[in-house]
């Protein structure tokens, strides 16, 4: 059988298995999708509409990868600052607020509570800003913990609202959806959407779900959208674009910043600005999760390959999200990836830092790739990459060093060191012609 019929094969078990009326999915390669297809039916019956890859479901929760990005467009317009209390710019919000940063409420650390008081918003007529206004609240004190804040991108679709004086969701438009060309994602409802069902758990029988327009509380997951466009938000997830929003920001919002801490299980979901981090055995995808009243929904992306999936359902829950996973390794299986050969494309000026480097006795090993430098130690530790700064020597991109500055010195006699953020690495352990912070004893190694 064909790579094509193998997987639709594999997506058609998962979906029997589960029980669904119906399944899309995009599975991406190098950023761009290399398979897609949809099993199923939108109401479940067999003689039903059959499910397509342009067939829109609600993303749930993965609207606040939208409206993250528009806040770090804020901030790419000075706008607003990461740093700032959100009282600043919202200040009809309670004083008890006043320590709640912008950034604090995209990486869940805001401390506000998840939900709003009242009916269940997921299922109920949404409300106005100034009727969710006493929900906001905290649970926690800021920066304490990961507590997942629904109520906090609320918030945050507000702050968006008021600082470009247009509804959150028409700047996601204007400033995401169209310069993407994501042209099959949007607020409402489309006519061909797969409607919302809960599957009976001992019987093989549906219960229809709303989809009530969520209002105030939309930014945290109102949004429809079809497997094909995610495909394309995933790719600039990983890849960027200029048009829409600078690397350095777009990068900020992969770090992980708060960890989701679940006792008795290893960690391996972080949250940085706005998107989930997932760590799968040390490899890392970026993406978020989705999950309204009759949709679940996934999107994963590893940065560094642009390998990925998007995933969409019509069912409340009893759907692994992790099949994308599965397929994405059956795809590498069955169709290997086109490897193109190693070339030599360094520059000579890279050996005056590239080699063996001692912090203090300590012996690391600096390699260059791609334009970049990558510190490693010999025996385990410290290190990081580095990237070249326009105004002379390079900064930490990730690990210990991220963000501090890394210059190379060398004397008329030759003698050479590196400059670490303050830390002295030398060619030799301690070498005394490198300026050694502290001096050297006189006595050198005896």
């Amino acid at each position: 059988m064909d790579t094509d019929l193998l997987l639709r094969t594999e997506l058609l078990n998962r979906q029997r298995r589960h029980r669904t009326p119906s399944v899309a999915l995009a599975l991406l390669r190098d950023g761009e999708v290399a398979w897609s297809d949809a099993v199923g039916h939108l109401d479940a019956r067999a003689d039903g509409t059959p499910a397509t890859t342009q067939t829109p479901y609600r993303i749930g929760s993965i609207t606040k990868t939208f409206v993250a990005a528009t806040v770090m467009q804020l901030v790419r317009d000075e706008l607003v600052s990461l740093d700032d209390p959100i009282t600043d710019h919202l200040p009809e919000l309670d004083d008890s607020l006043r320590t709640v940063s912008v950034s604090s409420l995209l990486n869940h650390s805001s401390g506000l509570h998840a939900e709003t008081d009242g009916p269940w918003w997921e299922r109920s007529d949404g409300v106005t800003w100034e009727q969710l206004l006493p929900s906001i609240r905290r649970a926690h004190r800021v920066g304490a913990r990961f507590h997942y804040s629904n109520i906090g991108y609320a918030v945050a679709g507000e702050l968006v609202a008021r600082l470009r004086g247009a509804l959150w969701f028409d700047v996601v438009r204007s400033d995401l959806l169209d310069p993407l060309g994501m042209t099959h994602t949007s607020y409402d409802r489309p006519a061909n959407a797969a409607p919302g069902w809960a599957v009976h758990p001992h019987a093989d029988l549906l219960h229809h779900e709303p989809t009530h327009d969520s209002r105030a509380m939309a930014p945290a997951g109102q949004m429809w959208s079809t497997v094909s466009d995610l495909a394309l938000w995933a790719r600039f997830l990983a890849r960027g674009s200029s048009e829409v929003l600078p690397d350095e920001l777009r990068l900020q919002m992969h770090v992980p910043g708060v960890v989701d801490d679940t006792p008795g299980a290893p960690w391996t979901r972080a949250y940085g600005l706005g998107l989930d981090v997932y760590n799968r055995s040390g490899r890392r995808f970026i993406g978020h999760g989705g999950s309204m009243p009759g949709y679940l929904a996934a999107l994963r992306i590893d940065p560094d390959t642009g390998d990925g999936f998007t995933l969409l359902t019509n069912t409340t829950g009893n759907f692994d999200l992790d099949l994308g996973y599965d397929l994405l390794a059956r795809l590498d299986e069955l169709d290997p990836r086109h490897e193109t050969p190693w070339t030599a494309s360094g520059s000579a000026d890279e050996l005056a830092v590239t080699g063996t480097w001692f912090w203090g006795p300590r012996e690391l090993v600096m390699t260059a790739s791609g334009g970049e430098l990558v510190l490693r130690s010999v025996h385990g530790g410290r290190g990081s990459r580095f990237a070249p700064r326009p105004e002379g020597g390079w900064v930490g991109r990730d690990e210990y060093y991220a963000g501090e500055p890394l210059t190379h010195h060398r004397a008329a006699d030759g003698t050479d060191y590196l400059d670490l953020g303050s830390f002295r690495l030398t060619r030799t352990p301690y070498h005394e012609a490198s300026d050694i912070p502290g001096g050297i004893d006189p006595a050198r190694w005896h």
